[in-house]
């Protein structure tokens, strides 16, 4: 009789099959012991690399910002602007987070484990001081960019959880009817609840507009 051995298990093994199964479970079925299944091991097998699920979530945030921070560099051209930057890099973080179920969830409120964003976070920060902002008026400006996309696509994919799907109770036609006696915001639904893209432009371009004025850099 022979005994059987848990495989090996490093901790990129685990986050690379915890954001496939994101995609499967989302992030209420994305447990430890689910994990564990799907990895063949036991669960205490996990808390050698994670004491706990947020820990998992902060090296799974880390993990998609690593692979989605070469693509935000080539998007800019060299002497980019801070608003080009700004731009660039919230297009490349949504993106980044729609590539998975929940991405934008698994990022809110986590903590990144390394130091990879510190490259980019210097980049924008130097652009924006050197464009005229103070130190807080650029982390303000930064950060709030962030904040916006980060809330746009977290009520995106509560509507749409993968690209082509929609979530029952999102039917623009029925949500009009249901709302007759309030023209306005009936037909605000069109707006509201499609055309994401069209949206995320318009709304980005709200907030860059409103850093410059505020702070009255162009």
């Amino acid at each position: 009789m022979t005994t059987r051995k848990a495989p090996r298990l490093d901790k990129k093994q685990i986050v690379d099959t915890a954001l496939r199964l994101l995609d499967e479970t989302g992030l209420d079925g994305l447990t430890l012991r689910a994990l564990a299944k799907e990895l063949d091991v036991q669960a205490p097998a996990l808390y050698w690399h994670f004491k706990g699920k947020q820990e998992l979530l902060d090296e799974m945030a880390t993990e998609m910002y690593r692979r989605m921070a070469a693509d935000a560099d080539a998007r800019l051209a060299p002497g980019a602007t801070w608003r080009e930057r700004l731009l660039a890099g919230n297009r490349c973080l949504r993106a980044a987070l729609l590539g998975y179920r929940d991405g934008a969830k698994v990022f809110s409120g986590s903590r990144f484990t390394g130091t990879e964003h510190a490259v980019q976070m210097e980049a924008n920060l130097r652009a924006l001081t050197e464009a005229g902002f103070t130190l807080p008026q650029a982390v303000r400006a930064t950060s709030t960019a962030y904040f916006f996309t980060l809330g746009f696509v977290t009520e995106e994919q509560g509507v749409e959880p993968l690209p082509g799907q929609r979530r029952e109770g999102y039917d623009i036609e029925e949500r009009a009817a249901r709302l007759a006696d309030y023209p306005l915001a009936a037909t605000a639904g069109a707006d509201l609840f499609q055309d994401y893209d069209e949206g995320f432009e318009e709304g980005l371009g709200l907030v860059l507009a409103g850093i410059a004025a505020r702070y009255g850099i162009g």
